[in-house]
Protein backbone atom coordinates (compact mmCIF):
# COMPACT_ATOMS: atom_id res chain seq x y z
CA UNK A 1 0.00 0.00 0.00
CA UNK A 2 1.80 3.44 -0.90
CA UNK A 3 2.16 6.34 2.03
CA UNK A 4 2.10 9.15 -0.53
CA UNK A 5 -0.49 11.42 0.47
CA UNK A 6 -1.22 13.66 -3.07
CA UNK A 7 -2.37 17.16 -2.11
CA UNK A 8 -4.67 17.21 -5.08
CA UNK A 9 -6.53 14.09 -3.68
CA UNK A 10 -6.26 15.68 0.14
CA UNK A 11 -7.86 19.26 -1.01
CA UNK A 12 -10.80 16.97 -2.80
CA UNK A 13 -11.18 15.29 0.66
CA UNK A 14 -11.59 18.51 2.70
CA UNK A 15 -14.07 20.03 0.20
CA UNK A 16 -16.61 17.20 -0.50
CA UNK A 17 -16.57 16.72 4.26
CA UNK A 18 -17.41 20.35 4.03
CA UNK A 19 -20.00 20.26 1.04
CA UNK A 20 -21.32 17.12 2.12
CA UNK A 21 -21.71 16.59 -1.41
CA UNK A 22 -19.91 15.20 -4.50
CA UNK A 23 -21.47 17.45 -6.63
CA UNK A 24 -21.29 20.75 -5.17
CA UNK A 25 -17.29 20.11 -3.84
CA UNK A 26 -17.02 19.21 -7.73
CA UNK A 27 -18.53 22.38 -9.17
CA UNK A 28 -16.40 24.52 -5.94
CA UNK A 29 -13.37 22.48 -7.17
CA UNK A 30 -13.74 22.99 -11.06
CA UNK A 31 -13.75 18.81 -11.66
CA UNK A 32 -16.10 16.83 -13.16
CA UNK A 33 -18.39 15.05 -10.40
CA UNK A 34 -17.02 11.69 -11.51
CA UNK A 35 -13.53 13.03 -10.88
CA UNK A 36 -13.97 13.87 -7.60
CA UNK A 37 -15.11 10.51 -6.48
CA UNK A 38 -12.13 8.92 -8.24
CA UNK A 39 -10.05 10.77 -6.23
CA UNK A 40 -11.63 9.87 -2.82
CA UNK A 41 -11.68 6.49 -4.13
CA UNK A 42 -7.84 6.76 -4.66
CA UNK A 43 -7.58 8.23 -1.40
CA UNK A 44 -9.33 5.79 0.31
CA UNK A 45 -6.71 3.60 -1.56
CA UNK A 46 -3.83 4.70 -0.09
CA UNK A 47 -5.05 5.11 3.32
CA UNK A 48 -6.58 1.67 3.44
CA UNK A 49 -10.04 2.88 5.12
CA UNK A 50 -13.39 3.97 3.80
CA UNK A 51 -13.24 7.40 4.86
CA UNK A 52 -16.82 8.79 3.55
CA UNK A 53 -20.33 7.07 4.18
CA UNK A 54 -21.77 7.70 0.82
CA UNK A 55 -26.00 7.08 0.06
CA UNK A 56 -28.18 8.86 -2.23
CA UNK A 57 -29.52 11.51 0.43
CA UNK A 58 -25.77 12.57 2.22
CA UNK A 59 -22.08 11.96 2.47
CA UNK A 60 -20.82 11.36 5.88
CA UNK A 61 -17.21 11.07 7.44
CA UNK A 62 -16.41 7.98 9.00
CA UNK A 63 -13.87 7.54 11.98
CA UNK A 64 -11.37 7.19 9.65
CA UNK A 65 -12.39 9.75 8.05
CA UNK A 66 -12.79 12.29 10.96
CA UNK A 67 -9.38 11.37 11.91
CA UNK A 68 -7.27 11.98 8.36
CA UNK A 69 -9.74 15.03 8.30
CA UNK A 70 -7.97 17.05 11.21
CA UNK A 71 -4.63 16.58 9.33
CA UNK A 72 -5.56 17.26 5.74
CA UNK A 73 -6.50 20.74 7.11
CA UNK A 74 -2.82 20.63 8.82
CA UNK A 75 -0.89 19.34 5.97
CA UNK A 76 -3.06 21.67 2.87
CA UNK A 77 -2.41 24.50 5.50
CA UNK A 78 1.03 24.16 5.94
CA UNK A 79 1.63 23.58 2.21
CA UNK A 80 -0.61 27.02 1.39
CA UNK A 81 1.73 28.79 4.28
CA UNK A 82 5.43 27.17 2.60
CA UNK A 83 3.86 28.73 -0.56
CA UNK A 84 2.85 31.89 0.48
CA UNK A 85 6.36 32.13 2.75
CA UNK A 86 8.47 31.43 -0.26
CA UNK A 87 6.56 34.15 -2.43
CA UNK A 88 6.13 37.14 -0.05
CA UNK A 89 8.82 39.02 1.67
CA UNK A 90 10.87 37.56 4.49
CA UNK A 91 9.48 39.68 6.87
CA UNK A 92 5.55 39.87 5.57
CA UNK A 93 2.84 37.46 6.31
CA UNK A 94 -0.53 37.06 4.96
CA UNK A 95 -3.77 36.06 6.64
CA UNK A 96 -7.37 34.77 5.38
CA UNK A 97 -9.53 36.68 7.62
CA UNK A 98 -13.53 36.15 7.43
CA UNK A 99 -16.10 38.64 9.00
CA UNK A 100 -19.63 39.03 9.16
CA UNK A 101 -21.10 41.98 7.35
CA UNK A 102 -22.04 43.46 10.56
CA UNK A 103 -18.61 44.02 12.01
CA UNK A 104 -17.64 44.79 8.41
CA UNK A 105 -19.72 48.01 8.24
CA UNK A 106 -19.59 49.03 11.81
CA UNK A 107 -16.52 48.52 14.18
CA UNK A 108 -14.34 46.63 11.70
CA UNK A 109 -12.44 49.70 10.25
CA UNK A 110 -11.14 50.79 13.79
CA UNK A 111 -10.01 46.99 14.15
CA UNK A 112 -8.24 46.79 11.20
CA UNK A 113 -6.88 50.23 12.19
CA UNK A 114 -5.60 48.95 15.38
CA UNK A 115 -4.32 46.04 13.97
CA UNK A 116 -2.09 47.55 11.22
CA UNK A 117 -0.22 49.80 14.56
CA UNK A 118 0.16 46.54 16.51
CA UNK A 119 1.29 43.97 13.24
CA UNK A 120 2.56 46.57 10.55
CA UNK A 121 3.70 43.88 8.64
CA UNK A 122 0.64 41.67 8.28
CA UNK A 123 -0.96 41.34 5.10
CA UNK A 124 -4.84 40.36 5.52
CA UNK A 125 -7.12 39.05 2.94
CA UNK A 126 -10.56 40.13 4.03
CA UNK A 127 -13.82 38.06 2.87
CA UNK A 128 -17.19 39.28 4.08
CA UNK A 129 -19.73 36.75 4.39
CA UNK A 130 -22.71 35.67 6.28
CA UNK A 131 -21.74 33.49 9.95
CA UNK A 132 -22.83 30.34 8.00
CA UNK A 133 -20.88 30.43 5.23
CA UNK A 134 -17.75 31.89 7.29
CA UNK A 135 -17.77 28.71 9.29
CA UNK A 136 -18.32 26.41 5.87
CA UNK A 137 -15.35 28.29 4.45
CA UNK A 138 -13.22 27.86 7.87
CA UNK A 139 -13.82 23.94 7.49
CA UNK A 140 -13.18 24.02 4.11
CA UNK A 141 -9.50 25.43 4.87
CA UNK A 142 -10.46 28.62 2.54
CA UNK A 143 -10.15 30.78 5.60
CA UNK A 144 -7.46 31.07 8.48
CA UNK A 145 -9.38 33.01 11.19
CA UNK A 146 -12.94 34.19 11.35
CA UNK A 147 -15.37 36.50 13.18
CA UNK A 148 -18.73 35.43 13.18
CA UNK A 149 -21.99 34.35 14.99
CA UNK A 150 -21.99 30.91 16.46
CA UNK A 151 -24.11 29.06 15.31
CA UNK A 152 -26.42 27.54 17.41
CA UNK A 153 -26.06 23.74 16.65
CA UNK A 154 -21.88 23.38 16.73
CA UNK A 155 -19.95 20.33 16.96
CA UNK A 156 -16.68 20.88 18.67
CA UNK A 157 -13.89 19.28 16.61
CA UNK A 158 -9.58 19.22 17.34
CA UNK A 159 -9.46 20.51 14.31
CA UNK A 160 -10.35 24.72 15.23
CA UNK A 161 -9.82 26.60 18.35
CA UNK A 162 -13.00 28.57 19.13
CA UNK A 163 -13.24 31.93 21.72
CA UNK A 164 -16.33 33.23 23.05
CA UNK A 165 -16.11 37.09 22.27
CA UNK A 166 -19.17 38.46 23.63
CA UNK A 167 -22.86 37.44 23.64
CA UNK A 168 -25.56 40.28 22.20
CA UNK A 169 -29.52 40.44 22.40
CA UNK A 170 -31.14 40.10 18.90
CA UNK A 171 -33.93 42.87 18.47
CA UNK A 172 -36.82 43.50 16.02
CA UNK A 173 -36.02 46.82 14.06
CA UNK A 174 -37.92 48.66 11.86
CA UNK A 175 -37.78 52.36 10.36
CA UNK A 176 -39.04 55.14 12.38
CA UNK A 177 -42.99 55.40 13.17
CA UNK A 178 -43.05 52.06 11.19
CA UNK A 179 -47.07 50.88 12.34
CA UNK A 180 -47.24 47.35 13.10
CA UNK A 181 -50.68 46.35 12.18
CA UNK A 182 -51.95 43.97 14.92
CA UNK A 183 -55.14 42.30 12.30
CA UNK A 184 -52.18 41.12 9.56
CA UNK A 185 -48.71 38.83 10.03
CA UNK A 186 -46.00 40.29 10.76
CA UNK A 187 -43.97 41.16 8.63
CA UNK A 188 -40.26 39.99 8.37
CA UNK A 189 -37.48 40.90 6.11
CA UNK A 190 -34.70 38.47 6.51
CA UNK A 191 -31.62 36.85 4.73
CA UNK A 192 -31.74 34.03 2.97
CA UNK A 193 -30.52 30.28 4.70
CA UNK A 194 -28.09 30.22 5.57
CA UNK A 195 -28.42 33.12 8.27
CA UNK A 196 -28.57 32.54 12.31
CA UNK A 197 -30.65 35.80 13.19
CA UNK A 198 -33.15 34.39 10.13
CA UNK A 199 -33.55 30.91 12.09
CA UNK A 200 -33.93 32.40 15.39
CA UNK A 201 -36.71 34.72 14.20
CA UNK A 202 -38.57 31.79 12.65
CA UNK A 203 -37.91 29.33 14.86
CA UNK A 204 -39.47 31.32 18.11
CA UNK A 205 -42.38 33.15 15.76
CA UNK A 206 -43.26 29.54 15.24
CA UNK A 207 -43.01 28.35 18.86
CA UNK A 208 -44.99 31.76 20.28
CA UNK A 209 -47.53 30.65 17.66
CA UNK A 210 -47.69 34.36 15.86
CA UNK A 211 -48.68 34.80 12.28
CA UNK A 212 -45.45 35.97 10.20
CA UNK A 213 -44.80 36.25 6.33
CA UNK A 214 -41.96 36.86 4.88
CA UNK A 215 -42.03 40.69 2.82
CA UNK A 216 -38.83 40.67 1.57
CA UNK A 217 -35.04 38.96 1.50
CA UNK A 218 -31.99 39.61 -0.13
CA UNK A 219 -28.44 38.28 0.08
CA UNK A 220 -27.40 42.19 0.80
CA UNK A 221 -27.24 44.58 3.82
CA UNK A 222 -28.16 47.01 1.68
CA UNK A 223 -31.06 45.54 0.30
CA UNK A 224 -32.82 44.41 3.51
CA UNK A 225 -31.86 48.02 4.74
CA UNK A 226 -33.58 49.41 1.83
CA UNK A 227 -36.78 46.82 2.83
CA UNK A 228 -36.84 47.90 6.18
CA UNK A 229 -36.48 51.92 5.22
CA UNK A 230 -39.22 51.53 2.88
CA UNK A 231 -41.68 50.16 5.15
CA UNK A 232 -42.20 46.62 4.16
CA UNK A 233 -41.03 45.16 7.42
CA UNK A 234 -39.27 44.51 10.45
CA UNK A 235 -35.79 42.24 10.72
CA UNK A 236 -33.90 40.66 13.55
CA UNK A 237 -30.71 42.28 14.69
CA UNK A 238 -27.78 42.36 17.04
CA UNK A 239 -28.88 45.31 19.74
CA UNK A 240 -25.24 46.97 18.95
CA UNK A 241 -25.22 47.04 15.33
CA UNK A 242 -28.30 48.52 13.96
CA UNK A 243 -28.24 49.51 10.14
CA UNK A 244 -27.98 52.92 9.75
CA UNK A 245 -31.34 54.97 10.07
CA UNK A 246 -33.19 51.59 11.70
CA UNK A 247 -34.48 52.08 15.46
CA UNK A 248 -35.23 49.11 17.32
CA UNK A 249 -39.52 48.77 17.57
CA UNK A 250 -40.92 47.96 21.11
CA UNK A 251 -44.18 46.39 20.66
CA UNK A 252 -46.30 43.91 22.58
CA UNK A 253 -47.15 41.28 20.21
CA UNK A 254 -43.61 41.13 19.64
CA UNK A 255 -41.78 37.94 21.08
CA UNK A 256 -38.46 38.88 22.63
CA UNK A 257 -35.72 37.42 20.55
CA UNK A 258 -32.67 35.17 22.05
CA UNK A 259 -29.19 36.23 22.39
CA UNK A 260 -26.37 35.11 20.01
CA UNK A 261 -22.86 34.69 20.78
CA UNK A 262 -20.26 36.11 18.72
CA UNK A 263 -16.88 33.91 18.69
CA UNK A 264 -13.51 34.28 16.95
CA UNK A 265 -12.44 30.61 15.37
CA UNK A 266 -9.27 29.79 13.73
CA UNK A 267 -7.95 26.10 12.34
CA UNK A 268 -6.33 24.17 14.66
CA UNK A 269 -2.84 24.84 15.17
CA UNK A 270 -3.44 27.98 14.28
CA UNK A 271 -0.83 29.88 11.48
CA UNK A 272 1.41 32.65 13.42
CA UNK A 273 -0.89 35.02 11.89
CA UNK A 274 -3.89 34.16 12.31
CA UNK A 275 -3.16 33.69 15.99
CA UNK A 276 -2.25 36.86 16.09
CA UNK A 277 -5.14 38.57 14.62
CA UNK A 278 -7.15 36.36 17.25
CA UNK A 279 -5.07 37.70 19.98
CA UNK A 280 -5.85 40.82 19.20
CA UNK A 281 -9.81 40.75 18.12
CA UNK A 282 -9.78 38.96 22.04
CA UNK A 283 -8.15 42.05 23.58
CA UNK A 284 -10.01 44.74 21.88
CA UNK A 285 -13.47 42.69 21.95
CA UNK A 286 -14.82 45.16 24.23
CA UNK A 287 -14.54 48.29 21.32
CA UNK A 288 -16.68 45.52 19.01
CA UNK A 289 -20.11 45.53 20.77
CA UNK A 290 -20.08 49.55 21.43
CA UNK A 291 -23.22 50.84 20.18
CA UNK A 292 -22.80 53.79 17.78
CA UNK A 293 -25.77 56.42 17.55
CA UNK A 294 -25.33 56.68 13.51
CA UNK A 295 -23.72 55.28 10.71
CA UNK A 296 -24.49 51.67 11.61
CA UNK A 297 -24.90 48.78 9.55
CA UNK A 298 -24.91 44.88 10.10
CA UNK A 299 -25.81 41.55 8.56
CA UNK A 300 -25.73 38.16 9.53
Amino acid sequence: MSTELSQRHLRTFIAVSSEESFTRAARRLGVSQSAASSQIRQLEATVGRTLLSRDTHSVELTPAGERLLSYAQQITAMMDEAILSARDLPHRERVRFGVSEDFAFTHLPDFLEQLRRELPHLEVVLSVELSATLHRQLRAGELDIILAMRPRARVDSVSFASHELFTEALVWVARPGFDLDVEEHIPLVLYPRPSVTREAALDLLEREGSAHSTAATSTSLAGLRAAVLGGLGIMPFARSLLPEGTVIIDEPRLPTLPEVTFAVVTRNPATRAAAAVASALQRHSPDLRTRRPAGAAGRD
